[in-house]
């Protein structure tokens, strides 16, 4: 079970608690659960309600009580705790624990774990200027948005220069000729058999977006060097990494493959999960969810878990640089399951050691997907 699965059980124990009348407040838009602060319990925990508390003219503990027997009953939950003054801990049941996770994760199929599948939810229109970092914003927004299943096009004021798309590459968008084209014309994403617009049309109408299509502006501040001399993974993380406000260091220390460097240590830990499977295979066995049967694993179960809200997250802010320090939360979570997975000296391939492998895909797998919608390259061998 997911963050996001969790949080609309809670939500749901919470909006029956009203309907049943045992609890008058309005029901929130959404809840949040984490893993457990100090003092804290199980897997998850929620303070949803000292939120509700007041509102509802009862105590936090009265609250946590209401929501505590609904919760019981909800298919996944194994047990819920109320701890100080009326945080609601949230075990899971074993069906829904580690193996389900890591069986969700390697098992996701042709709509990647984390993605919605394509809906016919509220276009998005991004628009932004002719500037080399807000041209790769655009780039992966697209990216992410469309991993939401959400509907987008980008436009640029003024034609990309040639070398951004030589170097950056173009991903997610189409490029076409635009030296004799208005301002108005300069699509980033020009779909294929779509009229262009008409001359004097404004961006926010234009084919293939209602009137009131949300036009967002996408405004991060300038790179103050030119990234292409760094590549293109590198060039894509220094101008993606840091929030949109934040000035972007365009710096040749992207490039070093040292622990220093955030982005080697993500690029890392996906090449190391690959060449575990390799290893394992090499061995005579193959991954298999389980128990793991080591302590360590839980900062890295967490993460996984949390890819969902990460990216639906990344894709309500338009803002990439949550998915890029999730990617490294993740990274630094798996260093301590890679020395584990391979039988050391005369020891034998047993079940943990499937499962540690299972759970090394499963982190490659996220740190490979979220590498892609940032639009850098996941290599196979580092």
């Amino acid at each position: 079970m997911t963050p996001v699965e969790l949080s609309r059980i809670v939500l749901r124990a919470v909006r029956r608690a009203v309907d049943d009348g045992e609890l008058r407040v309005s029901v929130p838009e959404r809840v949040v659960v984490a893993p457990p602060g100090p003092g804290g319990c199980g897997e998850y925990a929620t303070n949803v309600a000292l939120r509700l508390a007041r509102p509802a003219g009862r105590t936090p503990q009265h609250v946590a009580e209401v929501l505590r027997a609904r919760l019981l009953r909800a298919d996944g939950i194994g047990d819920v705790v109320i701890t100080g003054p009326g945080f609601i801990n949230i075990s899971l049941r074993e069906s829904a624990g580690p193996s389900a996770l890591v069986e969700e994760i390697l098992g996701a199929g042709d709509t990647p774990y984390g993605h919605l599948p394509e809906g016919d939810g509220e276009r998005v229109l991004l628009h932004g200027a002719a500037e080399v970092r807000a041209f790769v914003h655009l780039d992966a927004l697209v990216r992410i948005l469309r991993s939401q299943g959400r509907p987008v096009r980008a436009v640029c004021d003024a034609a990309p220069r040639p070398e951004w798309i030589a170097v950056l590459g173009g991903g997610a968008v189409e490029h076409r000729p635009v030296e004799h084209q208005p301002v108005e014309h300069r699509l980033v994403d020009h779909r294929p058999g779509e009229r262009r617009p008409d001359r004097h049309q404004s961006l926010d109408h234009q084919p293939g977006a209602a009137p009131d299509t949300p036009r967002v502006h996408v405004r991060p501040v300038p790179a103050p060097a030119d990234p292409l001399p760094l590549g293109r993974d590198a060039a894509r993380w220094a101008l993606l990494r840091p929030a949109a406000h934040d000035r972007p260091r365009i710096d040749p220390e992207h490039l070093e493959q040292r622990e220093g460097n955030p982005l080697f240590r993500v690029r890392y830990a996906h090449a190391r999960t690959r060449a575990l499977a390799r290893n394992a295979a090499d061995l005579g066995f193959r991954a298999e969810p389980g128990p793991v049967g080591m302590d360590g694993t839980r900062p890295l179960l967490a993460a996984l878990a949390d890819h969902p809200r990460v990216l639906a997250a990344t894709a309500r802010h338009r803002a990439p640089d949550r998915l890029a320090r999730h990617l490294v939360t993740v990274a630094d979570a798996t260093q301590p399951l890679l020395t584990a997975v391979l039988p050391l000296g005369a020891e034998k391939p047993s079940a943990v050691h499937r499962a540690r492998l299972a759970l090394a895909e499963a982190a490659g797998t996220v740190l490979a997907d979220g590498l892609s919608l940032l639009g850098i390259d996941a290599p196979d061998h580092l």
